[in-house]
Order: structure tokens, then sequence, then C-alpha cells
């Protein structure tokens, strides 16, 4: 009597046939296999975005010292604001005996478009035709950690994947050589979302983001230890891959092909991350033009190796300066992180520009929420705010030279052209060629997506 031969353990054990035949036919012309999760995919539309540079400034700037000039607000300096305008409002830590602060700064209008600017932006104003500035942003937290969450990946929990995940699984990473989402972290500490904020959450972890250093080295253990050579590494690196391979067959788990990935990236990365992040090779007039330093971990370096990654074909580039956190001593710290953030944001946009490579980068600038109207910490400070805040955007699809949204006399609300953070998403997604409604992955039963089932395209920010 014959036992009967399964089709599986066919396919699985007879490699020098119909497997290993089976297997050549997965490889794709460019070198990818065809079930290798970071291969380059076609989004639902054509794209007016192919790559991101995010500028997140963590913490949350002052919309009333920067964006959002409130006359109103410095007639109602040291006064009480209205009773009704508090009814039902909630606040991280001021009481609601704080009186108004009025703005510290003057503004004054630039640019063609005539958009209205902090003295503390000299650089951004040069910028302002490029910049659409959007005046009406609004936020569900209050507090650090869940607003960060919120911005990044569309919830205040922890868990979900972030903006750039997102992207990257929807669109796949151009690079062999790089991660196709890479994160700096420029302030005096990380974001207080911490890795959540550029995680994968429940996508596989392939589309984690991954975090380099500034200095003069960007990524960890880039170098071989002392008595390995390359060749003993390669030889390494495929007999683990080899069993890796084995074990996916056998049980398809995406986290091996994540892993079968990372050591394959990492040992391409060895060669390509050290001349990529080497700005000593840039010239003189453009390491002036962002104020960068080789050698240094700035805000303005990363700004500047942001722009030479995508060059080499990063998808996501994500920059955190943790630093904007003035509860107290507001007007010196302000001046402090301008000054450390204003020239190098400009000079990306600029260089971008004179590349030919802004018309299809999409460059994002903002934080968590805004700030409070009401003094705190004194006579020098403001308090977490989600009302009402400020952003600005530009490149890929982002029709500049324009501000939009308007919040009321004294910054407190949002009152006209209001952008949630899901219409945010949905608009971002939507210039990189995806209906954020059907850009979703299923998990614990139901389909997810970064809008979770809000959000609404801004058209008025669209070319």
């Amino acid at each position: 009597m014959h036992t009967p031969l399964a089709r599986r353990w066919f396919l699985q054990q007879c490699g020098v046939g119909l497997g290993a035949a089976a297997f050549s036919a997965m490889l794709t012309h460019d070198g990818y296999a065809a079930d290798d999760p970071l291969a380059p995919k076609s989004p639902h539309f054509a794209p007016k975005a192919k790559r991101v540079i995010y500028l997140f400034q963590a913490g949350a700037p002052s919309h009333l010292e920067l964006f959002d000039y409130k006359p109103e607000l410095a007639k109602q300096d040291g006064k009480l604001p209205p009773a009704k305008l508090l009814d039902g409002y909630r606040a991280a830590f001021i009481n609601p005996n704080s009186k108004c602060l009025g703005p510290k700064f003057k503004f004054a209008k630039h640019g063609q478009s005539g958009a209205e600017l902090s003295e503390l932006l000299p650089h951004t104003a040069k910028i302002v035709d490029d910049i659409a500035i959007v005046r009406s942003m609004v936020t569900d937290a209050f507090n650090h950690a869940p607003a960060q969450c919120m911005m990044n990946t569309g919830a205040m929990q922890f868990g979900r994947p972030s903006f750039g995940s997102w992207g990257l699984y929807g669109l796949g990473q151009e690079s062999k050589d790089l991660p196709g989402f890479v994160v700096f972290s420029t302030g005096s500490k990380g974001p207080s979302g911490g890795n959540a904020c550029w995680g994968s959450g429940f996508l596989p972890t392939v589309y984690n983001g991954v975090q380099f250093r500034g200095g003069t080295e960007p990524v960890l253990f880039l170098n071989n230890p002392n008595g390995i050579d390359a060749a003993s590494q390669k030889d390494a690196l495929d007999g683990i891959n080899k069993l890796n391979k084995l074990r996916l067959d056998s049980v398809g788990d995406p986290e091996i092909a994540t892993r079968i990935n990372s050591y394959e990236m990492a040992y391409r990365m060895q060669h390509a991350a050290p001349e990529v992040m080497d700005i000593s090779k840039e010239d003189k007039k453009t390491l002036d033009l962002y104020g960068a330093e080789p050698g240094k971990n700035t805000y303005a370096n990363a700004c500047l190796l942001s722009r030479r990654l995508i060059e080499k074909g990063v998808r996501f580039v994500q920059i955190y300066h943790e630093a904007w956190d003035q509860h107290g001593n507001l007007v010196n710290d302000l001046k402090k992180n301008c000054k450390n953030t204003d020239q190098a944001s400009a000079a990306l946009v600029t260089d971008l520009k004179q590349r030919g490579l802004l018309d299809d980068t999409l460059v994002i600038w903002g934080g968590e929420f805004g700030r409070t109207p009401m003094v705190q910490g004194g006579s020098d400070g403001r308090d977490h705010h989600p009302n009402a805040f400020s952003y600005w955007l530009a490149g890929g699809g982002i029709k500049g030279g324009q501000t939009i949204g308007t919040t009321d006399d004294l910054g407190f609300n949002a009152v006209e052209d209001k952008v949630h953070v899901h219409d945010l998403h949905a608009t971002l997604l939507h210039l990189l060629g995806f209906d954020h409604t059907k850009l979703t992955f299923k998990f614990q039963g139901r389909p997810f997506r970064l809008t979770d089932v809000h959000g609404n395209v801004m058209k008025k920010l669209l070319v």
C-alpha cells in the first residue's frame, strides 16, 4: 500500500524541482522578491508627493508668538479671559484664574502673499510664498505623550502605526541600501511619546522607523569587530538567512521576513550609510545655507542629512526637535529655539527647490498642540492647548503662498477651516496617492487605518 504524498510536502521538499522554480519566479526584474513587504508598490492614484520630510517640533511651539498674531490678546494682557470662553475647558496645569498673556514679539507681513510672521522667524519669512500656513489646527489631547502619539499615529494610545510606517506600508521603499523610514532626534531629549511616535504598531515591524544619530557615528555597530572581515561576515549572514528563509517558508510569519530584511539591510548600510551621512562633502555655500557643522548632532545637520537621504531613495525622514515646552521662560527659550531651527527649516525648502526636488517632496513643520493665551509659570509661560495651533507645509502638491484658517480674537479656539489631526493625515495620504479610507490593515478582526473612522482631505491646501 502506497502512502499518498501531500502537495505541500512535494513543493517544500523538492527544492531542485518545482519548489525552486516557483521561488525563482518570485524574483522581480529589479531584484526584489514578489513577497518582499518593502518592494515598491503603486498607490491608489498618481501621487503629488513621492517622499516626506517631517520637521516635528516636539513640546509644542507657541502659535501666539510665531504664526498667529492677536492684537486683542495684547489689549487683554493681565486681564481674566471671558468666563464663557472657559466653560468645559480642560488645561494641563493652569487654573481658571489665570490671566491673559499678550504676545511677546513683533509681527510683520512678508512676501507677495503677505503672510504675517513673528520677528523670531526671519528665515521662514523668506520662503512664505513657498509654504502654506495653517492657523486652525486642533487635536484631542492636551498632554505631550498622548498628543505626540495622536499627531504621529492618529490615536492617543500607544501601539498604532505611525504616519511614516503607513506610508512605507503603502508605497514600499525605493532604496535597497538604506531604510525607507529614517528618524533623527536633535533636542535636549527625545519626544515624550518615545519610539511609539515612529513605530509600526500592529503592522509588521519591517515598517518601523530606523533612528539615526548625529555626529560621527550615525548608526551603532556599522563597523565589524576585530577579527571579522567582510568575507566571513557575508558567509555568516548567508547562513543565517538560509535558516530564516526555511523557517519563513514553513510557518509564514511576517516577523521572520522582517528579521531577514534587517540582517540584509544592516549589511548594505555598512557601505551606504557612512557616505550619505558625511556632510563634510557638501560645499561651503550649502553648509552655510543650513548653518550646518560636520560632526555635530544639530537640527541644522539633520535637515541637511534629510535632503541627502531622500536623494538616495529614503522615502520618509522625520526630525524630532524636543525643545518647545515653555511653561516658563517663554521669551528666552523661544529665541533660542528659533535660532536653532528657523534657518535650517527654511534652508531645507530653499535647497529642495533649487535642486528640483520640492515639487515631489512634502515638507511638514509643526508640533503636537499649541499654547494657551493665558499665563502659566508666573509672568512668562504658557500651558498646553489643543484647541488651536499652527502648522506649515510645502512642496509635494501643496499650494504655497497662502494662510488657511483663523482663530478667535484671543487665539483660543479655531473658528474657520478647522483642521483636525485626522484631516491633516487624510490630506497627507492623499498627496501620496492614497484614499485614506482604503489604506487599511486588518488587526483584531477589523480593518484599521491611520485616520480611524474620521478625516477629510483639506482641498484648500492642494495645488
